[in-house]
């Protein structure tokens, strides 16, 4: 009878094991850093809307949050399905580039978490809803054929400043509930700040690492046209030059963010350190300007929460 009973159950626990085991292979393909900082901008948004919205309702920043951050799992999945061929020359260890990934259910995966991010906006500002449906619709046009806005750097930047500045009006949008209100000064400055780091630092800074891929694919990035060392100091004047000119901002228009300036400027320092290791090292020190990018822009975010808690 024991035994009757095991086997009946072992079929459908062998069921959700597997879809277990699948959730958590899509979730580590979304990118598990990138969901971090995505839920970090929305946050931030919020959070900077002060000066406008004394008081944000919790649950509904929340609520706001989950659903931008399901819209960016939708797209960081879907572009791994599109991915395949230059991750796998890059050397990705990403589930679908190792074979661990079956493309198609991953597909089936973003279209579902696509529906829930929209879903989830339900009682919130009819602007999240645009915003969040604008949003899918760009990773659509990044990553899906014909458009495959992906393909140059052009097309890249974009798409990357569109979606930046996105998540932060969602922020402020949750925040004000939706109600038209001039948008805080500080705001504007980090969120602009903040976008130009994850465009022209950080599409240079991957481009390092993934050169011979991007080429396989027949894309024309930087990176591909002009060579790692062109990207490399597109990345150094970049970021030197974004840190400058955030810091004469914040003096002259008086924004309390003197700790992401200085959060900024560590992360430039990082940055080109990184650059100069990479550019001695092998595939390994390739990636080392990628995750100082990356990491500065974690604490750029966190540091921007803490000051305004």
């Amino acid at each position: 009878m024991v035994s009757l009973s095991v086997s009946n159950q072992a079929p459908g626990a062998t069921a959700l094991r597997s879809s277990a085991r699948m959730l958590r292979l899509c979730f580590l393909e979304a990118r598990p850093a990138v969901l971090a900082v995505s839920t970090l901008r929305f946050m931030t948004g919020a959070a900077l809307a002060v000066p406008v919205s004394a008081a944000p309702d919790p649950a509904k920043v929340l609520q706001g949050a989950a659903a931008w951050v399901l819209s960016i799992f939708a797209i960081y999945l879907f572009n791994g399905v599109t991915d395949v061929t230059e991750d796998r020359v890059n050397e990705s260890r990403r589930p679908i580039a190792r074979g661990d990934l079956d493309p198609v259910s991953a597909a089936t995966v973003a279209a579902v978490v696509a529906g829930l991010a929209i879903a989830a906006t339900a009682g919130l500002p009819h602007k999240l809803t645009w915003i969040i449906g604008i949003n899918l619709v760009l990773g659509y046009l990044y990553s899906a054929p014909p458009f495959h806005l992906k393909s140059g750097s052009t097309g890249t930047v974009m798409v990357l400043c569109t979606s930046g500045l996105l998540s932060y009006w969602g922020g402020l949008t949750v925040a004000t509930d939706g109600e038209s209100a001039s948008t805080p000064t500080g705001l504007i400055v980090f969120a602009i700040a903040a976008t130009c780091w994850m465009t022209f630092v950080g599409v240079p800074a991957k481009d390092l690492s993934d050169i011979a891929g991007d080429a396989a694919a027949g894309r024309r990035t930087i990176g591909v046209t002009c060579g790692e060392r062109v990207s490399r100091h597109l990345m150094y004047g970049a970021a030197l030059t974004l840190a400058a000119a955030l810091g004469a901002v914040v003096v002259f228009l008086g924004v309390p963010l003197a700790g992401v300036c200085l959060a900024v400027l560590a992360g430039t320092v990082a940055v080109i350190v990184a650059g100069r290791s990479a550019a001695r090292g092998g595939p390994a020190q390739q990636r080392r300007p990628y995750r100082a990018f990356m990491a500065t822009q974690h604490l750029v975010h966190i540091t921007a929460l803490i000051s305004n808690i």
